[in-house]
C-alpha cells in the first residue's frame, strides 16, 4: 500500500512589501496632508487602495514609493501627493441622505430670504460625487422657485469624485430621487447614454465646485461668511484636536446664527463655545 504526502496549501504572496512601519508611514501622511485619523485595523484597506498608486509609478515596494513621494518637488509632486490623498479618502454619499436635513433646510431657506437682502450663502465641504450638492440645489428650487436667492459653494479634498461631481451624471436607478425629482431636476439619456440621467442646466447653474483641503490655512479663501454649511460625515474621520480646529475655523467663516449640519453619529456638545445644538443634528453659530 502506497501512500500520498499531503501537499502544502499554496499562499498567495502580497504583490508589495508593506510593513508595520510602512502603515505607520502613511497615516502620519495623510494626517498631516488632510487630517484624517486612520486608526490600525485599517491596514488591508491601505494597502488595496495605495497599490495601485505603486503599479501606476513603477514601485514594488510601499517604503521605496512613500520615500520617493515625499524626496520629490515641483508640480510633479503636488499631483503624486493629491493621488495619494484621493485614493486614502472616502466617499460615502447618496441623493437626499438623511431626509430630515433637507425638510429643515427648505424652513430655513424660506425663513433666511423671507426680508430680502443678500442671497443665503451655502457650503457643502463634503460634495463627493455631488449627490449631495445637487440635493441642496434642488431643495432650494422647490424651497424658493425658479433662480432662487441662493449660492452654493461645494467643496471637496478629493479631485477624482469632484470632477465626477461636475459632469453632474449618474445612473438612472440612483437612490434616494423620487419619480418626480427624475422629471423635473434631470434629462435622461438616450441611445448609447441609455440608462443614465444628467442634472439639468438651471440646477447645475446654482453650484461653484472647487477643491478645498480643510487642512488649508487660507480659509478666507472661501470668500464672505456663509449662511448655513453641511459638514456631514466628516469629521468621523479626525482626531479630537483636528475636530476642534475645523470647528474654530468654520465658526469664523459662518455669519452668526449661522447653521451647521451634520452627520448623525457626529455631536459637539463639547463646543458648546462655538455651536449650540438647535435641532436634529443641526447646530447654531454661538
Amino acid at each position: 500500500m502506497t501512500t500520498c504526502a499531503t501537499l502544502p496549501t499554496a499562499v498567495n504572496e502580497p504583490e508589495f512589501e508593506f510593513t508595520d512601519g510602512d502603515f505607520e508611514r502613511v497615516r502620519a501622511l495623510i494626517h498631516q496632508r488632510a487630517g484624517i485619523s486612520l486608526h490600525a485595523g485599517k491596514h488591508a484597506m491601505v494597502y488595496s487602495r495605495l497599490s495601485r498608486r505603486l503599479r501606476e509609478t513603477r514601485h514594488a515596494t510601499f517604503s521605496g514609493y512613500l520615500a520617493w513621494l515625499e524626496g520629490r518637488g515641483g508640480p510633479a509632486a503636488d499631483a503624486e501627493w493629491q493621488e495619494f490623498v484621493n485614493c486614502l479618502t472616502t466617499n460615502l454619499t447618496a441623493f437626499f441622505r438623511e431626509e430630515h436635513h433637507f425638510l429643515a433646510l427648505g424652513d430655513d431657506l424660506r425663513a433666511r430670504t423671507a426680508a430680502g437682502g443678500k442671497p443665503v450663502r451655502l457650503w457643502c465641504n463634503a460634495a463627493s460625487t455631488g449627490e449631495e450638492p445637487y440635493s441642496l440645489a434642488m431643495t432650494a428650487l422647490e424651497a424658493l422657485g425658479p433662480a432662487p436667492p441662493v449660492r452654493l459653494v461645494c467643496s471637496d479634498i478629493d479631485t477624482k469624485v469632484l470632477a465626477s461631481a461636475e459632469r453632474g451624471v449618474y445612473a438612472a436607478d440612483a437612490r434616494g430621487l423620487s419619480a418626480e425629482r427624475l422629471k423635473r431636476h434631470f434629462l435622461r439619456g438616450t441611445g448609447g447614454n441609455g440608462g443614465f440621467i444628467r442634472v439639468r442646466p438651471e440646477l447645475a447653474r446654482l453650484i461653484e465646485f472647487r477643491v478645498f483641503n480643510l487642512m488649508s490655512p487660507n480659509w478666507a479663501s472661501l470668500g464672505e461668511p456663509f449662511d448655513l454649511v453641511f459638514c456631514r460625515n466628516v469629521m468621523i474621520y479626525f482626531d479630537a484636536p483636528t475636530q476642534r480646529r475645523v470647528l474654530e475655523r468654520t465658526h469664523a467663516a459662518m455669519k452668526p446664527g449661522g447653521l451647521l449640519y451634520v452627520g448623525h453619529s457626529e455631536n459637539f456638545t463639547e463646543s458648546r463655545d462655538l455651536f449650540r445644538l438647535r435641532g436634529k443634528t443641526v447646530y447654531e453659530r454661538v
